[in-house]
């Protein structure tokens, strides 16, 4: 029998050592927190985001070849990770119509976290809670797997399940990075992603409490993205789904890998035409009473001063070069913006091990046999909404099944 040793047992590291159990190999996870999951219990606000409820692969971001990401995340189709949650965990999922999004219907996050270590556990996997891998390397065709409370476990496989960066007190340190780095892996640089963003400008900070939908893009000379839905202005700066899926590009640029970014927000459904015509003369309508029934009043009133409009003129009197200003504010007003939030608030790493150091389907480094990958150390992430977790359910299963395997295929024929 195989000895499969797990290193962190989140969303991950949990499937790996699932299914490498399932597959029956004596598995160990090892996790250094007291209890594990704990990303998983954070997350979507304490209810667990476990899932979209429909994939568009082209959401996810990653340095590495687009083709190699699309085979990894088809490894599991999303129905199949369904069923596994609602057959075989027991645990039943309802779609958020208005945002895609399958929560678990108990909306407890601890569910899913307990549900997936107490099948782990039905399965037959050893786990070591409180235990800090130290270092892993291979020796005589096994590996050896320093641990800073006991003995080196040896095991025939090892999967590295150990996260990222973001949001440091679940746990995520980059020691798993770190590990796989030393052992001459191909390593893209790190950076926060799904950050919320930071401003100085006191207008825009004053305006914290205000939520709405936008639509949002973010433009640098090396990247760009584009998002929809939810905006919410903080006292630090801005949030939401549509700011923490384009910041990615903020935060790269800013950390030097491109030019200044520059982040541009549509306020409204509305267009130029739609604005065009809600801004020509209506008898004494001012101008702050057509922004008003598209936008919150502080918003509106926010607007007008970037656009150099005077809040109380009646729409008759705006001048056809401030009609222009107010409609490009409206329409692609630049966000100022000076920074974020980082690995604090960031929710997965970008970055990390470049996809062409694994097989897709097995997920076995191609540098060292015997070593899997899965989860948030590799180069990919995707928007919010159950992308990452998908991404660490389906590299978790793969990961799992192949170290399990007396022999793994290659992928050789497939690419």
């Amino acid at each position: 029998m195989k000895r499969v040793v797990v290193i962190g047992a989140g969303a991950a590291g949990s499937m790996a050592a699932i299914f490498a159990a399932l597959a029956g190999a004596e598995t160990w996870l090892i996790e250094r927190t007291r209890d594990g999951g704990r990303k998983i219990l954070i997350s979507g606000g304490g209810r667990c985001n476990v899932l979209p409820a429909r994939v568009d692969e082209s959401r996810f971001v990653t340095d590495s070849s687009p083709n190699l990401l699309r085979k990894i995340v088809r490894a599991w189709p999303l129905a199949e990770q369904r069923a596994f949650f609602e057959d075989t965990l027991g645990i039943p999922l309802e779609e958020e119509v208005e945002s895609a999004k399958l929560f678990p219907a108990s909306h407890r996050a601890r569910d899913v976290r307990d549900g997936l270590l107490h099948y782990a556990r039905e399965c037959g996997v050893r786990t070591r809670m409180e235990t800090r891998v130290t270092g892993i390397s291979p020796v005589d065709g096994r590996w050896e797997v320093l641990v800073d409370n006991g003995e080196p476990i040896l095991a025939d496989a090892v999967i590295v399940a150990t996260g990222g960066l973001s949001v440091p007190n679940t746990g995520s340190d980059g020691a798993g990075l770190n590990m796989l780095a030393r052992l001459g892996h191909t390593m893209h640089p790190t950076y926060a992603a799904l950050t919320p963003l930071s401003t100085n400008s006191p207008a825009f900070n004053a305006l914290a409490g205000i939520s709405l939908s936008v639509s949002m893009t973010a433009r640098s000379d090396a990247h760009a993205a584009q998002a929809s839905g939810g905006f919410l202005f903080t006292h630090h700066g801005y949030s939401g789904p549509s700011v923490l899926n384009v910041s990615h590009v903020a935060v790269r640029a800013r950390a030097g890998h491109s030019s200044a970014a520059r982040v541009h927000v549509q306020w409204t459904p509305w267009g130029d035409t739609e604005w065009e015509a809600a801004l020509k003369p209506q008898g004494a309508r001012t101008v702050t009473g057509a922004l008003r029934a598209m936008l919150p009043d502080r918003l509106a009133t926010v607007l007008l001063a970037d656009a150099g409009v005077d809040a109380t003129r009646v729409l008759s009197e705006l001048r056809r070069e401030e009609r222009r200003r107010l409609i490009d504010t409206l329409v692609r007003g630049e966000l100022p913006w000076n920074g974020d939030e980082g690995y604090k608030k960031a929710e997965v790493t970008g970055g990390g091990v470049a996809l062409s150091e694994v097989h897709p389907r097995t997920m076995e480094s191609r540098r060292h046999p015997g070593l899997y990958l899965c989860g948030e150390v590799l180069d990919a992430f995707g928007p919010i909404g159950g992308y990452n977790f998908l991404w660490a359910w389906s590299t978790g299963r793969s990961a799992g099944m192949a170290a399990a395997r007396e022999t793994t295929p290659t992928d050789t024929a497939a690419e």
